[in-house]
Formats: C-alpha cells, structure tokens, sequence
C-alpha cells in the first residue's frame, strides 16, 4: 500500500521567489500529501505573497529556530511518512525525492541526505571557513556519536512516522543543532539509518553565523551525545542526568 508523504519546509526571512519556486517544484515532483511551510519572522507582506502555494503556511511572528519549526510541522502533519528540506533549495529536487523514497520504499527508518558522501555532486561550495568548520563538525560528530555519517547537519531528511512517535519526545534542541540530535536519538533507540548522497548547490544568504554557531554546535554536540548515551543505558550518564534537568522537550514546549 501507497505510504502517504508530509513535507515541511522551514524558513527564516526566506528569499520568497527562491520558496516559491522550490516548494512549486516539491510539489510537482514528489505530489506528497502534504506541504506545510513553517515560516519565522515573517516581513508584513510575505504570507500573501506565499498564500496562494500549493502548501499550509504557519507564520509565527518571532525567530523559533530550525528544530522547533520542524518539530511543530511534524506534529500538525498526519502522514505515513515525515520529511522536511531547507527553503533555500540548495538541495537538488530529485536528490530530496530520493531521501524521501528510501523510507518510503522501506529501506531505512531514517534517510539523511549528505553534501559530504563520497557520491555527492557539489556544483558549488561555502566559503572557505564554512567548509572547515562544516568538515571539523561532521569528523567530531562521527567520533563522538555511535552513528558514523559523513553528513549530520544537511537540511534534507525523512523520517516514518512510527519512528518519529519513537524519538519526539527525546529533542530538545530548537536550533541548526536539530539535526545532530535527531541522528543520535535514532541511532540510540536502534533506528535503521541511511545516508543518501545528494546533488547540493550552495545559496547566498545564509543566516548561520559560521563562529558563533559552530561553538553553540559543539556544545549541542555534547549535549546530544549525552542523552543518546543516556538511551544506550549508560550508567554513567545516566548518573549524570539524575543530578540536572534538561528541561521540556521540544514536543512538550509545543503543547
């Protein structure tokens, strides 16, 4: 039986005529179920001017961050399967329906899309310093997380929603650092995980800040570690959580 297909697509200040032609071009390719665009901060006059898409727009009138936008699309959506690509489109079309096929096909719980796969195809790269912190990221990520990728943090994944049911409840993260969590909870709780190389081209615009980021990364980075540990049953990080809190998760925030 056919799985029926979600997408969100988060988004800051977005470039409108880049977010509606992308989200024109998911919707002819991938005829998913459902287009949700969770939209932060929104200028006065960008929902009209996104209201005619194919897709339900939620703008919210403040900066929630990455995690927390597609956490809140996740739950609003009701489909078969979950998946969510960054609105600057950067990820290639057929690229994004191939992450989305491989959990529709069945063959992962989880599809990450990676720039950084040996197959990949980078018509174009971030700066300089964006590449080597990129890179320093994803080499630290794989030597801290059981989960060994080439790519932790592309914007292109999807998830089924039984699996999503599974580790919802264990993201705290609103921010870029999402993603990270997202991969070690899977990889925690025995998630099957697959890494699709993608076609990727990098846009102008970006609103990461590569220094003051990659520090807030590296601190997600631990963090996450720690509760996928945690998961693992690891006594002594489990020690470690018992003398602090972390807090509501995201999904408890939402509620």
């Amino acid at each position: 039986m056919a799985q029926s297909v979600g997408v969100v697509v988060p988004t800051f200040r977005p470039d409108v005529d880049r977010l509606r032609s992308y989200v024109i071009d998911i919707d002819e390719r991938l005829a998913p179920d459902a287009i949700r665009i969770e939209l932060d901060d929104p200028a006065a006059d960008v929902p009209a001017s996104l209201a005619d898409l194919p897709a339900t727009l939620n703008a919210v009138p403040y900066r929630r961050g990455k995690g927390a936008a597609i956490t809140a699309g996740f739950e609003a959506l009701d489909t078969d399967v979950l998946a969510f690509v960054d609105a600057d489109g950067s990820t290639a079309i057929e690229s994004f329906a191939d992450i989305v096929g491989r959990v529709t096909d069945g063959s992962a719980d989880l599809a990450v899309g990676s720039r950084r796969h040996p197959d990949a195809n980078v018509h174009s790269h971030q700066t300089l310093a964006r590449r080597f912190l990129g890179d320093g990221f994803a080499w630290l990520a794989g030597r801290l997380l059981e989960v060994s990728l080439y790519d932790y943090q592309c914007g292109a994944k999807a998830i089924t929603d039984e699996e999503w049911d599974l580790v919802r409840g264990h993201l705290y993260d609103a921010g870029f650092a999402w993603d990270v969590e997202l991969v070690a909870i899977a990889g925690a709780l025995g998630l099957d995980i697959i890494e699709v190389p993608i076609d990727w081209e990098d846009q102008p615009g970006s609103t990461v800040s590569p220094v003051r980021s990659s520090l807030n990364m590296a601190t997600a980075l631990v963090r996450a570690r720690h509760r996928a540990k945690r998961l693992s049953d690891s006594r002594l990080h489990t020690a470690i959580a018992a003398r602090r809190e972390d807090g509501p998760a995201l999904v408890e925030q939402d509620e």
